[in-house]
């Protein structure tokens, strides 16, 4: 299982927001290119980047900003919002990024991640984020009827390399991964599990670990590595023994 800290943009600086609200956002660092070359030194192997500024405006506004973090990182780097169409998926895949996730539009338009899961084999992400189970898009401000896992099913053999579920109420607080929710979630697909939301200590990873037989490739883990919670090399260290 693989440790992936995450790297949340806002104004190109380096944030954790509370259940998705953009009125509880904490800023942690003006330099998210620092950060990333802190988790490289700490023993990371990825990179989850999310430019949250484009997940409400549906463009993307952290580019230039997830580009220094391409070029200096050195890492595999995973990029989501505002990931809207074939242009910008393009657009980060030639600046050097592994992989895209696909969240708003996964739901409206399945032919739209059909033809970028063709065109970029490998390199799409399907991320779903769910508010008591139903999924929601738009950056966290829109819930709809389908359950996560419903619409997690309607993507099975698109080649998508993983899929993304975040519980929206755990993220950012620090009060446990969602462990039920993941595990019926990567039950029920034969696509690999990436956990967000909610890691708040080491014994997350071992639980985790319990549950990675079912499909769970990996978590990513933000507030709980900002804030001293979490040692990132004791996560990496438990995530493979």
């Amino acid at each position: 299982m693989i440790i992936i800290p995450a790297i949340d943009l806002k104004d190109g600086r380096c944030v954790r927001l509370e259940q998705g609200d953009f009125r509880r956002v904490t800023v942690y660092s003006d330099d998210p290119v620092g950060i990333a070359k802190k988790w490289r030194e700490n023993g990371a192997e990825r990179i989850h980047v999310v430019d949250l500024d484009g997940s409400v405006t549906g463009s993307p506004k952290n580019a230039d900003v997830i580009r220094d973090i391409v070029e200096e990182c050195g890492l595999p780097i995973e990029v989501g919002g505002g990931i809207r169409d074939m242009k910008t998926i393009e657009a980060y895949i030639s600046m050097g990024v592994n992989w895209v996730i696909l969240g708003t539009m996964a739901l409206r338009d399945k032919d739209f991640v059909r033809e970028a899961s063709d065109t970029y084999k490998g390199g799409i992400i399907l991320g779903i984020d769910a508010n008591d189970g139903k999924a929601a898009i738009q950056g966290w401000t829109e819930r709809t009827s389908e359950s996560a896992v419903d619409v997690a099913k309607g993507y099975e053999g698109y080649g998508l390399a993983a899929i993304v579920y975040t519980d929206i109420k755990r993220d950012g607080m620090g009060t446990g991964v969602n462990i039920e929710a993941t595990r019926d979630l990567a039950q029920s697909v034969d696509v690999p599990v990436i956990a967000s939301g909610g890691v708040s200590s080491v014994e997350d990873i071992r639980r985790l670990r319990e549950i990675e037989k079912f499909g769970v490739m990996g978590v990513i883990i933000g507030r709980a590595l900002y804030s001293g919670a979490v040692s990132l090399e004791e996560a990496i260290s438990l995530s493979k023994y």
